[in-house]
């Protein structure tokens, strides 16, 4: 593995670490949030400037389902980042205190609340959209190449278990009304254990993630085995 391929492996994973950090918010304080938005745009940075033959190549060869559905992800994903740093620009308490920007921010509230929320779920969609590439790393990294019914059988009911924990927690925590901005004020129990809050996102970012894995898998699949007439 080169080099390059090691920090884009690292750039990817910082990020989705960085992810339930950012949801947080007020549970870690708003400084911590600003800079915390900041190295994940950097790393959002970091992450396109890596990965440049894929806008080069965007028209490109032959568009599948799969490939379409991942660009589709990915445009929209950096509409939410631009959205996102602009509007945390505005809001800026800390971070950008310096630029002295008045006016907007009741607008740039709104936006940044809908974004965010959109932006966690369609990056965990994209985790899932690359996941078979992160699987095969995995099993070469722990020499599991070959197959086994056993592992399989095991992976799939985690697989389920995160699933229903994650739609649980999705629903619980009222995110499709922040998502389609019903509720316009992020409510956070001050009273919870924050272990309790990160993991009901993780489980959140693994429903999505497994969503993506298997749209993947089921547009490939489809694409395999065409009807006849």
């Amino acid at each position: 593995m080169t080099g390059k391929r090691k920090f884009q492996i690292f750039v990817d994973f910082a990020m989705a670490a960085l992810l339930p950090v950012l949801m947080a918010y007020s549970l870690l304080g708003e400084a911590v949030h600003e800079w915390v938005g900041v190295a994940m745009f950097s790393l959002f940075l970091f992450h396109n400037a890596l990965n440049w033959k894929w806008y080069k190549n965007l028209f490109g060869g032959r568009h599948s389902s799969v490939r379409l559905l991942g660009t589709a992800v990915n445009i929209l994903i950096l509409l939410l980042m631009l959205s996102l740093m602009a509007s945390g620009i505005v809001m800026s308490r800390y971070a950008f205190q310096f630029l002295a920007i008045e006016g907007g921010a009741s607008l740039a509230r709104t936006v940044h609340l809908a974004a965010s929320y959109w932006c966690y779920v369609l990056t965990s969609v994209h985790l899932g959209l690359h996941g078979g590439m992160f699987l095969g790393m995995l099993r070469k990294a722990f020499h599991m190449e070959k197959a086994s019914q056993k592992r399989r059988v095991v992976l799939r009911i985690v697989a389920v278990l995160l699933s229903a924990y994650g739609i649980y927690a999705f629903i619980q925590r009222g995110l499709i009304g922040y998502m389609l901005l019903q509720i316009q004020f992020v409510f956070f129990d001050f009273s919870e254990p924050l272990v309790f809050f990160f993991l009901d996102y993780l489980a959140v970012m693994a429903l999505f993630t497994l969503l993506g894995y298997y749209a993947a898998k089921l547009l490939a699949k489809v694409k395999s085995n065409p009807k006849k007439p």
